[in-house]
């Protein structure tokens, strides 16, 4: 695996920040805050992690400017749970205008099941190089209230009352609605893959 990059975190207020670098502590891999948009020229790879509230994310991408730099990015991102979906138009968690980065929206579980969704489901992964040396069908942890239809940019599904997007990848963004830095040794080789990205 490769161990001479770097991965850039973005701030943003997000819970798991610290659940993240811990996994890629692990893998020894080197990573750094990415605090303002000269930050990520440091980086090779970046991720966003995603514990939080849409509208106020976004607030706080804005005010850092990190929004507009993270649309310009040319390396791999990836985005995690609440992560992933800022990676689209919108998101009906504070009515929030995302990064428009795929033309897919956020909505909220309208379901009689316990919402949040929390725990660990069975993801049906398509043929990508994120989910490389997994089989077909894995189990990952999620914690998420809303959620994204299935669209264009699918690569992975799961279902939860209905069948939602669990993954997605468009050109150099990818995103997961699972918690990779949660789901043991599967999570990690989800993260390697990242990595081993071109």
């Amino acid at each position: 695996m490769k161990t001479n990059i770097t991965i850039g975190i973005i701030q943003y207020g997000a819970g798991n920040q610290a659940s993240v670098m811990n996994a890629l502590d692990r893998l020894g891999v080197k990573n750094i805050p990415i605090v303002t948009p000269l930050d990520i020229s440091k980086a090779d790879k970046l991720i966003i992690p995603g514990v939080g509230h849409a509208k106020r994310a976004m607030e706080q991408l804005k005010e850092t400017g990190l929004d507009a730099a993270i649309q310009e990015a040319p390396i791999p991102l990836l985005g995690i749970c609440l992560g992933m979906q800022l990676l689209g138009e919108k998101s009906e968690e504070g009515d929030a205008t995302c990064l428009r980065l795929c033309s897919f929206n956020t909505v909220k579980f309208n379901l009689s099941l316990k919402i949040p969704q929390m725990g660990w489901n069975k993801v049906t992964l398509g043929s990508n190089p994120l989910f490389s040396g997994l089989p077909q069908e894995e189990w990952f942890y999620f914690v998420h209230s809303y959620y994204v239809p299935k669209n264009q940019y699918t690569i992975a599904t799961c279902n939860y009352g209905i069948e939602f997007t669990a993954a997605v990848q468009h050109k150099n963004f990818w995103g997961v609605q699972f918690h990779p830095e949660k789901s043991g040794k599967v999570g990690l080789q989800v993260i390697k893959n990242f990595i081993e990205l071109c």
